[in-house]
């Protein structure tokens, strides 16, 4: 009996906990899919949350977008003021330093905003300012070109008296050389060694100098008389207003020389100056006379014959301006 009752108790106590077992996994089941429940709405409000702030950021970006272009325009318009005006230096020093001191308040918008209205207002002044003083400026450039327009006018019209004053100066200088060489050419036209070439009056030196002397012949200082007679009478009739000058040009030929004169350089000038001194003496003011020595360097003759090299040998007489 005893073991019969145990036997048939054993299956029945196995129903009775399943209920149990039921009942705490619905209980689990509906606490997990509360907790679910709870997640997926935290979730939606998260989201939603971050939504908010990623547009607010986008925002603050774009704010912080907009003021670094109207901090790069402010700078630019910086430099454009500092390259154009020079006299503004210390001006412009000042607004790099207000643009510097803007840059570190971009952190808030609100007063990022207002410095930056003020920071226009400052630059529209100084836009204004430096518009009246360019304005002054230009104004006088206008009257510094206008005086020199008139002193370039005055200048070219004095530049065009000048210039026929000296055209008409070198026209009566050339009448008198004239006369002064036809009177010479009528003196002195049977005479051997003197001749015009272009417009100087030519002497051999033979018909003045011994051979490698610088000392004049009796010959020599008898023609040179004759030439200072003639240039006084012609010189009496020159203006004093015209600067005439005659100049005396030794010239030697190509052969080295063996005389107390290192050089046909020394001769040539010595030549010159001799002629120069009588011609002095015998009354010609020195203002209006010149000696130069061109030594072998200016040849009438490029042969090598002893008729080249006497032709070589010259003292010329040129009537010029000075």
């Amino acid at each position: 009996m005893r073991a019969g009752r145990r036997g048939s108790r054993t299956p029945r106590s196995g129903l009775d906990a399943w209920p149990g077992y039921v009942d705490a996994l619905s209980t689990l089941l509906m606490v997990v899919t509360f907790v679910l429940l709870v997640f997926v709405v935290a979730q939606a409000f998260l989201s939603v949350a971050l939504n908010r702030r990623q547009h607010t950021l986008e925002a603050l970006q774009g704010q912080a977008a907009e003021l670094a272009r109207l901090l790069s325009l402010e700078q630019a318009q910086t430099k454009d003021l500092r390259l154009h005006v020079a006299t503004l230096t210390t001006q412009h020093d000042r607004d790099t330093a207000d643009a510097a001191a803007l840059a570190q308040q971009l952190s808030a918008a609100e007063d990022q905003d207002r410095a930056s209205e003020d920071r226009a207002a400052q630059l529209s002044q100084q836009i204004d300012q430096l518009t009246q003083q360019l304005a002054a400026i230009s104004a006088a450039l206008d009257v510094s070109h206008h005086d020199v327009d008139e002193r370039n006018a005055r200048i070219a019209d004095l530049g065009a008296k000048l210039n026929l004053a000296l055209a008409d100066k070198v026209s009566q200088l050339q009448r008198y050389r004239s006369e002064f060489f036809g009177r010479l050419r009528d003196v002195l036209k049977d005479h051997k060694g003197v001749q015009i070439v272009g417009d100087r009056f030519v002497f051999q030196s033979e018909v003045l100098f011994p051979t490698g002397s610088a000392d004049l012949t009796p010959q020599g200082v008898a023609e040179i008389r004759t030439l200072a007679k003639t240039l006084k009478q012609v010189s009496g009739q020159i203006p004093a207003d015209i600067p005439w000058i005659l100049r005396v040009d030794g010239h030697a030929d190509r052969q080295p020389i063996h005389t107390a004169f290192p050089s046909n350089w020394e001769l040539s000038s010595a030549r010159a100056i001799t002629v120069v001194k009588l011609l002095i003496a015998e009354g010609i003011d020195p203002h209006h006379i010149a000696a130069t020595g061109f030594a072998d360097y200016q040849p009438l003759s490029q042969g090598r014959t002893a008729e080249d090299f006497a032709r070589n040998r010259r003292i010329e007489f040129r009537l010029t301006d000075r």
